[in-house]
């Protein structure tokens, strides 16, 4: 595994330090209260983080994605509300518009994403849609050149907060993949509505929502992309959030391991001292996974089946070793430990957020029979 540059080390503690001071102290009145402060994307976007890891020319840093999952990763370790509202806006929001964008948009939409000026969100998931992304009902028409959307997204991570939203429609389900188009959608476009704000065991005050378009009229110019290309924008995209999510989890499995070393610690019993070693070979592996994906990336080496396998060995990690640190807080006499057992609650959207545990277990299956992918042609984060 290649050392962490000077980059990578300079933003980790950077990260950390910011984390510690502005993220940790609010994390367990946000969990309580399941709200985040209103200035909480203004601050991350001051910090800097909002624009990691994207093109320099639209106003982004251009680091590295080692740099960018080392950042993730310590901001989930003291919060997974600021780490996935990051990780989304980033992975899945402007990565896909810096690629697909014509230059008006990224001038329009993509520059104020990365200024730390708007927030972005990814539209993807319906009712009756979710990992059969194939099967999306929100449809579109054309009237002219004004496309005209009706549907229903769920479960859209910044979606009630999101400035910009990188929406997906189908002209005709009975197209299936060929049918689906995306669009970029902007707040307070007439017809958008957040219907409804799900309550959540974990990831409290991150807002999930479901939205409703009703008659939503957008131009032809905010279509991301070519007609029926949307779907292969939505996966692809997928492929690079993965990685991001991987080093979230990685995150909460490493503040875990801080929990259950603290109990075994303050009452040391042989049992606690098994399971902080095998949580320790978990978060290693999950280190060294998430690590093996970043660089891959940044060669522009074929990275789709490592991201699938650090998600899905990083989700595991961080559920079994936040589990294991609040079995091992647990007392009759003992008082609560709130710090891990928010983080076990956390950790439970892992295996599901951008493609389920099971999904990656089949995208591995069937890619580990055909020869190696070639690498997606977006550009690796840190180029120019």
């Amino acid at each position: 595994m290649a050392l962490a540059g000077d980059e990578t080390e300079t933003w980790r503690g950077r990260a950390r330090a910011w984390a510690e001071q502005e993220i940790a102290p609010i994390a367990e009145e946000m969990d309580r209260s399941d709200r985040a402060p209103p200035d909480l994307i203004r601050r991350l976007g001051s910090a800097g983080v909002l624009g990691l890891g994207q093109p320099r020319e639209w106003g982004g840093g251009g680091e590295s994605t080692r740099t960018v999952v080392a950042v993730l990763e310590e901001l989930a370790r003291a919060s997974s509300v600021a780490a996935v509202a990051v990780a989304v806006h980033l992975s899945v929001a402007a990565a896909p518009l810096a690629r697909w964008g014509s230059d008006e948009q990224r001038e329009r939409y993509l520059r104020p994403l990365l200024a730390g000026q708007a927030l972005g969100a990814f539209a993807l998931t319906e009712p009756e849609a979710g990992s059969n992304a194939a099967g999306l009902r929100c449809r579109y028409r054309w009237e002219g050149d004004t496309a005209v959307l009706n549907g229903t997204k769920t479960f859209i991570t910044n979606g009630g907060l999101a400035d910009l939203l990188l929406l997906f429609a189908t002209r005709d389900p009975t197209e299936g993949r060929g049918g689906i188009t995306a669009f970029l959608l902007p707040k307070g476009t007439a017809g958008l509505r957040a219907s409804h704000s799900f309550a959540k065991l974990g990831l409290r005050g991150s807002p999930t929502s479901e939205l409703t378009l009703e008659e939503v009229r957008l131009p032809r110019s905010l279509r991301l992309g070519a007609e029926g290309q949307g779907l292969a924008i939505a996966l692809e995209s997928l492929i690079g959030g993965r990685v991001g999510i991987a080093a979230c989890a990685l995150g909460v499995a490493r503040a875990g391991f801080e929990e259950l070393r603290a109990a075994a610690r303050e009452a040391p019993a042989e049992w606690k001292g098994s399971l902080l070693a095998r949580s320790f070979a978990d978060l290693e592996a999950a280190a060294a996974l998430v690590e093996r994906a970043a660089v891959a990336r940044d060669r522009g080496e074929p990275f789709r089946r490592l991201a699938s396998a650090a998600k899905l060995v990083a989700s595991r990690a961080a559920v079994e070793i936040t589990g294991r640190a609040v079995d091992a807080w647990a007392s009759p006499a003992g008082p609560r430990r709130p710090r891990a057992e928010r983080l076990y609650r956390d950790a439970r959207v892992y295996p599901i957020v951008e493609g389920t545990s099971e999904i990656q277990e089949m995208i591995l299956g069937r890619d580990l029979l055909r020869p190696e992918p070639a690498a997606p042609q977006d550009r690796p984060a840190g180029d120019k």
